[in-house]
């Protein structure tokens, strides 16, 4: 279980710190690449990407240094409340793929944070 754990652990972090890398320090990128960023502002995209950014290093850094661990889950939780609120902001513009791949990180996160607590 610790292994399967540390797998979902890293492809999650790795999955947001890309994303939240491109959206808090790339943002004509991520405006090229995701059609929402061009109807929000760049401030808010920004926040975003920087708390994707920092979740993921939060789901690897404090269990793995052994230092606060007990941050791991809560980082987990924390990005999961990211993707509940970006599935319902997908819904209301009605762009269903971005939706799903919501809902799958959403139930990783929370397997993340059961199995950490």
């Amino acid at each position: 279980m610790n292994i399967t754990l540390w797998i979902v652990q890293g492809v999650l972090a790795l999955v947001f710190i890309v994303a939240g890398s491109m959206k808090a320090f790339q943002y004509e990128k991520a405006k090229a690449s995701m059609p929402w960023v061009k109807d929000t502002s760049k401030g808010l995209v920004a926040f975003i990407g920087i708390a994707e950014l920092l979740g993921g290093l939060g789901l690897i850094l404090p269990f793995a240094l052994k230092i606060a661990p007990s941050l791991t889950p809560i980082a987990a939780i924390g990005l999961g409340l990211v993707m509940l609120f970006a599935a319902l902001f997908h819904a209301k513009r009605k762009e269903n793929q971005a939706i799903g791949m919501n809902i799958v990180l959403f139930a990783l996160l929370i397997f993340v944070a059961m199995g950490r607590f």
